[in-house]
C-alpha cells in the first residue's frame, strides 16, 4: 500500500504565502493554501470596493504559486499574474483578478470559483480563503508622537497599516463574529503540517488567529506548526521588534482561542543577530529552533524555495 502523503496546510498572503507555497509543493501534493481576504489596497482593493466581492490578489497569487508544470498550465500561471498596461480604469490590474473576480459573480461561493480557476492552472492542492466575507483589519500602533511615544492611534484597512509610520502593537478584525472558511478549519483540523509565514506578520500572518473557529483549530490542531520568520523587519510593521517579539505577538493573538503551540521555528542564518537568544526564547515556548540559510542567493529579502523546503523537511523529521 502507498505511503499517504503528508498533509500540509500554509497560512498567510501575499509574497510570503507564495514562498511557502513554492517551498511546501517539493514535499507534497496535499497542500492546502489559506488565504488572509482583508487586504483593500491595490487592484484587490479597487475590485473590493466596486463589486463587494473578496479582494482577489492574494487567492490568485496563492494559485500561481500551485500552478502544474505542463505547457497550458504554465502558461495560464503566467497569464493570471500579468499586470494590464495602460493608463486606463483597467491599468495595473493583473489577468487573473478580473477572471477570479468574474468567476465569483458568476457563482456565489467562492470556493467554486478558486476551484474553476484551480483546474486552468493546474494547481497542486487547493486554495481556500480565510473567511467566505471580505475582513478589515484595525491596528493600535504607537510612536507617533516624539514627546508621548506610547499614545495610540488606530489605523483601519491593511494597506494604511502597512504604510503607518507608527509601531503597530495589535490588529483586530472586523466584522466582530466573522464566519471562517468552513473548509479551511477542516484542513487545518486534518493537517499533518500547518506552516504560518513568512509575510506581513500584522497583516497576513496574525489575521488567521483572529477568526474564533479558525483560531480555535490552530490552536487544538494535532498538526506539527511550524512558524517561518521573515529574513528582514517590515518598515512600519515589525521594524522594531526582535524576532523574539514577534513570536510572542503570536501569542498574544491567539491566546483567546487557547494559544499556538509551536512545534518548531525556521530562521536564516544571516538575518538572526542573537540565535542562543532566540533559541532559548523558543525552547521555553516548548519548540525547538532550526537556524539555516533560508535566503536566495539573489535576494536577502527573498526565501529559496529549495532551502526553506530542506529547513520545513527538516522540521518535520523532528517530530
Amino acid at each position: 500500500m502507498a505511503e499517504r502523503q503528508l498533509r500540509a496546510v500554509a497560512l498567510g498572503g501575499g509574497h510570503g504565502l507564495h514562498a511557502s507555497l513554492t517551498a511546501l509543493r517539493r514535499l507534497t501534493g496535499d497542500l492546502t493554501a489559506i488565504v488572509t481576504v482583508a487586504d483593500d489596497g491595490g487592484s484587490s482593493g479597487r475590485i473590493r470596493r466596486e463589486l463587494k466581492v473578496l479582494p482577489p490578489g492574494d487567492l490568485r497569487m496563492a494559485l500561481a504559486a500551485l500552478g502544474g508544470e505542463q505547457p497550458e498550465q504554465v502558461e495560464w500561471a503566467e497569464l493570471i499574474q500579468h499586470r494590464l498596461g495602460g493608463h486606463g480604469v483597467l491599468a495595473g490590474h493583473p489577468v487573473g483578478n478580473l477572471v477570479l473576480t468574474a468567476m465569483m459573480e458568476r457563482d456565489p461561493d467562492p470556493i467554486v470559483a478558486l476551484e474553476r480557476l484551480g483546474r486552468l492552472v493546474g494547481a497542486v492542492g487547493r486554495v481556500l480563503p480565510m473567511s467566505p466575507v471580505p475582513l478589515d483589519l484595525v491596528a493600535e500602533a504607537d510612536r507617533f508622537d516624539p514627546d508621548d511615544p506610547t499614545r495610540t492611534r488606530q489605523i483601519r484597512g491593511q494597506s494604511s497599516i502597512a504604510a503607518t509610520p507608527g509601531r503597530v502593537r495589535s490588529v483586530r478584525l472586523l466584522p466582530p463574529g466573522a464566519p471562517a472558511c468552513a473548509a479551511a478549519v477542516d484542513a487545518v483540523r486534518e493537517a499533518d503540517l500547518v506552516v504560518l509565514g513568512p509575510g506581513s506578520w500584522f497583516t497576513s500572518v496574525i489575521p488567521h488567529l483572529l477568526l474564533r473557529e479558525l483560531g480555535t483549530a490552530l490552536s487544538a490542531t494535532p498538526a506539527r506548526v511550524v512558524v517561518v520568520l521573515n529574513l528582514v523587519p517590515q518598515a512600519g510593521e515589525t521594524d522594531d521588534y526582535e524576532p523574539h517579539q514577534l513570536l510572542d505577538l503570536l501569542q498574544f493573538h491567539a491566546a483567546p482561542f487557547g494559544g499556538l503551540k509551536i512545534d518548531s521555528v525556521l530562521a536564516d542564518a544571516d538575518s538572526v543577530l542573537d540565535p542562543e537568544q532566540l533559541s532559548r526564547h523558543v525552547r521555553t515556548m516548548g519548540a525547538r529552533l532550526v537556524v539555516s540559510r533560508l535566503a536566495a542567493d539573489d535576494s536577502p529579502e527573498r526565501h529559496d524555495p529549495v532551502r526553506l523546503s530542506a529547513a520545513i523537511a527538516s522540521a518535520v523529521a523532528q517530530a
